[in-house]
């Protein structure tokens, strides 16, 4: 497993994300090339695969919605998403158990 690539600054936590929609389950798959891979059961229609992303990584991080957001690739497989005001080994941690 390559390290998954996240970054931290002063607006929070960043992750690169591929998004696969309309999965049977949503729910983290893994990661390639650092990238985690994430299967959604919502369609790319009208930001619902966006928002079951959000509520997804949500509960497996333990972090209130709001506090997530994507920055870039919203109508996009390819997104960035911020997490603000969250720790870096918190997030490390629960991403490698999510995906181990």
């Amino acid at each position: 497993m390559t390290a998954l690539k996240i970054s931290e600054s002063s607006d929070g936590i960043t992750i690169e994300c591929r998004v696969s929609p309309r999965a049977g389950k949503s729910r983290i798959k893994g990661e390639v090339d650092g990238i985690l891979l994430v299967a959604l059961a919502a369609p790319p229609v009208e930001g619902a695969a966006n928002d079951e992303l959000i509520a997804l990584l949500s509960k497996e991080l333990a972090v209130p919605k709001s506090r997530i957001s994507i920055l870039r690739g919203r109508r996009s497989r390819k997104k960035v998403v911020r997490i603000m005001d969250a720790e870096m080994t918190s997030i490390s941690k629960r991403l490698e158990a999510s995906i181990g």
